[in-house]
């Protein structure tokens, strides 16, 4: 593996990514992150031991953004790529709301990398949604997960709530519960975790269940020293400058500059209030705030609706025209003419936010000979402790922002000592060359210490006509109704020749096998036991090695026990619904610990398992890499049938992840409801009126299962 060149893929799902013109500021969702994951993988191309990086994003369709974003694939450099994949509507959509979509994006990357026949050697997953999506990726190709938060729920609640927000506006608003979740699992699985500053772990990560300091590493970003650089003297020729100068009346004193998307958070109004409480500092500077672009502030989402009407309300308050300046619209290759220009001022750069988990435009601007006021929260400290370029103020006190300010601005000396600093601190410590190399030796005992996912060796019946197959559970699905359940296995004998059937259980291979005898159930193609840990194959069930071996990773079963069996409300059930890659617990969750909790207890062990509740009285625990939904995945995969040609049936909590992303699925009406209540808005998810086979019948007729396996779209006057 050592002299092997690595394949990284990255994951980015959220935002509007492309290679060039990045539109940051637009809205929440295209900050620094964006820029960020096109810089790392074009950094770690350039690195000899990288052979190839893919950035993995969601592909979007959509008349009010630019066609870019539609294109499927786009070259970053010779050895890396935009790769988009589609996921839920075409439109562009808030990232609060994607995540119904998230389990059609990772069977779709997993569909891409096995076309391509590459099996990543790192996946990296940025932001919650990708980590949601990279801890899929990961258990399926064996690989391990790196993951970066850039920012964190828990601690975007705390703050939201800090501002008087109610916590179901909260989440209403921004989906915070399922946000945290997936960070929880994420930080769960991934086997490293980079971070910008060691503030971010100490004090933002530290907030977690799965909280694991020793699996951190803070691995600060880069800057562009190409693009951002010291003024070469036509700074006032460019037309942002002149955009910039029509909204001043002495366009040639300092700048003050503010560079950020018109979010709350980044506090741009309380610099406003200060510098239109200081006469003085009126008199000293300029004030240019540059967030983001805009047409027409009423059609913007409401939260920057709100920032920017009140930032035009606090300039008319104060009566500051002809000293500030707000403009309209920028490029992204304008963005460096513009530190440019306020650095040939001799001015400052000012990042008053509330909260700044790092914070790249400040490198950005100390590589522009800008000295720098930042907020006192988050990155900054880290920044100004390396590059001895500026002051940390209190984004709360007005007063400390204007102070901050004089006192950069009025010494010349002061002013020339800290624009020097700056521009040698991030040469020093924010090359992206640096990172790059930081990443591939942290990234390095990862890949070599990996254990892949085996190729599957045993050889099974040619298919040559079967592009289809139905999944069923067997205790919720085709028992209890043997009527149906007669007109159901007619159904399956008379269309053996164009569609396979596969049976996925609970029940060991034994009691699958005795009760299906019992009720007249054909042996299926694939039968999937033990909640998905088991795969047998017809006609002789020749048992899958290549997934036993693939699924063994990390199990201890002994461990696992010694810290279930001491939990109250759990009972260990009798030996015959164990199996060797399957613990199973009756548990009453009126004495037991939560879900959550026994999760957080085993991760804390570092014990590699799920745990499936199932009709709330029966908790089954199995290996990381295995469910009832990975197990049917990898069968699809092995018999080359597409996901959107496969129909999956249940009806109880271990049946969930089967039934979400790409397959066609239904849920009989003797479903258990708590349990599968999260699905009721997810694509391509049909709740049968009919209980048990009857309503995998019904589900068979509403997809056109034997025709084109189509998704009916919605009525638009439904009754």
């Amino acid at each position: 593996m050592e002299n092997e060149p690595l394949y990284v893929v990255m994951i980015s799902v959220h935002g509007l990514i492309r290679g060039e013109d990045l539109e940051l500021g637009r809205d929440s969702d295209t900050g620094g992150q964006t820029k960020y994951v096109v810089e790392l993988a074009r950094a770690l191309a350039k690195r000899p031991e990288v052979v190839q990086v893919d950035l993995l994003t969601r592909r979007i369709v959509d008349p009010h953004v630019s066609a870019d974003y539609a294109e499927p694939i786009e070259m970053l450099s010779d050895k890396a790529r935009v790769v988009r994949l589609d996921a839920g509507p075409g439109d562009y959509i808030r990232k609060e709301e994607l995540w119904d979509h998230l389990d059609c994006f990772a069977d779709n990357a997993v569909d891409f990398l096995h076309r391509i026949d590459q099996v990543p050697d790192v996946i990296h997953s940025h932001y919650a949604d990708a980590g949601y999506v990279g801890q899929r990726l990961a258990h399926v190709f064996g690989s391990p997960l790196v993951h970066t938060g850039h920012s964190l729920g828990r601690v975007k609640r705390g703050r939201l709530l800090a501002t008087g927000m109610s916590r179901d506006a909260v989440e209403g608003r921004y989906n915070m519960a399922r946000r945290i979740s997936a960070e929880e699992e994420t930080l769960a699985t991934a086997e490293l975790v980079i971070a910008s500053t060691r503030n971010e772990i100490d004090e933002q990560y530290a907030l977690y269940d799965y909280y694991q300091p020793e699996r951190m590493r803070v691995i600060p970003p880069g800057t562009d020293l190409e693009r951002f650089h010291p003024p070469i003297g036509d700074e006032h020729d460019s037309p942002i400058a002149q955009e910039i100068n029509r909204f001043l009346s002495d366009p040639d004193k300092p700048i003050i500059l503010a560079l950020s998307r018109p979010d709350e958070r980044k506090n741009i109004l309380a610099l406003v209030q200060a510098y239109g409480e200081s006469e003085a500092l009126q008199a000293l500077a300029n004030l240019v705030i540059v967030a983001g672009n805009r047409d027409d502030i009423r059609e913007m989402e409401s939260g920057t609706q709100k920032v920017l009407n009140d930032l035009l309300v606090l300039i008319d308050a104060h009566d500051l025209y002809g000293r500030v300046a707000y403009p309209k619209h920028h490029s992204f290759d304008e963005v460096s003419a513009i530190y440019r220009l306020a650095a040939a001022s001799r001015g400052v750069f000012v990042n008053p936010a509330l909260t700044e988990p790092f914070g790249l435009t400040l490198l950005e601007a100390a590589a522009s000979g800008l000295p720098v006021v930042a907020t006192e929260d988050g990155g900054p400290t880290d920044i100004l402790a390396n590059c001895q370029n500026g002051r940390l103020i209190d984004p709360l006190d007005t007063h400390d922002i204007s102070q901050a300010l004089m006192e950069t601005l009025q010494d010349p000396d002061v002013h020339a000592s800290l624009a020097r600093n700056g521009l040698d601190g991030v040469q020093a410590h924010y090359s992206w060359s640096g990172h790059a190399a930081s990443y591939m030796a942290a990234v390095a005992p990862l890949v070599e210490r990996a254990e892949r996912a085996p190729r599957a060796a045993v050889v099974r019946r040619p298919r040559l006509y079967h592009d289809r197959a139905i999944f069923s559970d067997l205790d919720q699905n085709l028992l209890g109704d043997p009527e149906s359940l007669g007109t159901f296995v007619e159904f399956v004998r008379r269309n053996r020749k164009c569609t396979s059937f596969g049976i996925v259980t609970g029940r060991r291979l034994e009691s699958a096998l005795k009760v299906m005898k019992r009720y007249g159930i054909p042996r299926p193609d694939a039968l999937i036991t033990s909640v998905g840990t088991e795969i047998h194959y017809a006609p002789r069930l020749t048992i899958d090695t290549a997934w036993i071996d693939h699924i063994d990773h990390m199990w201890n079963p002994k461990s696992i026990r010694r810290v279930l069996d001491e939990l109250p409300g759990l009972k260990l059930q009798s030996t015959e619904f164990h199996s060797r890659f399957k613990l199973s617990y009756y548990i009453d969750p009126t004495k037991s610990p939560s879900l959550d909790e026994i999760n957080r207890r085993l991760h804390q062990e570092e014990q590699a398992a799920s745990t499936i509740l199932s009709f709330g009285q029966f908790l089954d625990v199995v290996p990381q890499r295995a469910s009832k939904g990975l197990a049917l995945r990898y069968v699809a995969h092995q018999w080359e049938i597409p996901l959107e040609h496969v129909l999956a049936a249940g009806g109880s909590g271990a049946d969930e992840d089967m039934m979400r992303g790409n397959t066609l699925a239904v849920v009989v009406a003797n479903r258990h409801n708590e349990e599968l209540s999260s699905l009721t808005d997810t694509d391509r998810v049909y709740f049968a009126t009919q209980p048990f086979a009857r309503g995998i019948l019904e589900a068979i007729d509403h997809y056109d299962f034997l025709g084109e396996c189509r998704v009916p779209a919605p009525d638009p006057h439904p009754e």
